[in-house]
């Protein structure tokens, strides 16, 4: 089965597209970028064209986007924006969505929901084989959501037998 990952963001959405089947595999990782010259609505419009065209080629049956966590920051608005955008588009494309808050990711990938930046990006590399660390940040996030999602769909079809 096919995941898509999200890490939203207006400036950068990281995407992964995992492969969850036996040997589990990284299709593709990257990041939908955007300029800060344009409007905040233009670079809307612009990760919504990019994520289309991304589900599009890839096909994922299902997506994994890490949920806003709240804090006071200068781009709070800007980023929970680019989250709607996000969810609207693969809401219209018809993409089962599963959201997952930041401590969930964490604890999934690395047994502990408080760990570190090193600590993801460790396990990441680990389930993938990774000799390099996804560049840049975003998109190794995005991998990490991806991972969560099949580590979830495996422990609630364990719970399910």
């Amino acid at each position: 089965m096919k995941v898509l990952g999200i890490d939203p963001g207006l400036a950068k959405v990281g995407y992964a597209v995992v492969n969850t089947e036996n040997p589990m595999r990284l299709l593709a990782c990257g990041i939908i970028r955007t300029e800060p010259g344009p409007s905040s609505g233009e670079r809307l419009v612009e990760i919504a064209r990019d994520l289309r065209h991304l589900v599009r080629q890839h096909r994922p049956r299902v997506a994994a986007v890490e949920k806003f966590f709240f804090y006071r920051s200068s781009n709070t608005i800007a980023v929970v924006q680019a989250r709607g955008v996000v969810l609207m588009t693969l809401a219209l494309l018809r993409v089962p969505t599963l959201e997952y808050p930041p401590t969930q990711i964490k604890r999934a990938i690395t047994g502990d929901g408080r760990a570190n930046k090193s600590q993801v990006l460790a396990a990441v590399m680990r389930e993938f084989c990774l000799e390099e660390p996804p560049r840049p940040d975003d998109a190794a996030d995005a991998i990490a959501v991806a991972l969560a999602a099949k580590l979830h769909q495996f422990h609630d079809d364990q719970q399910q037998v």
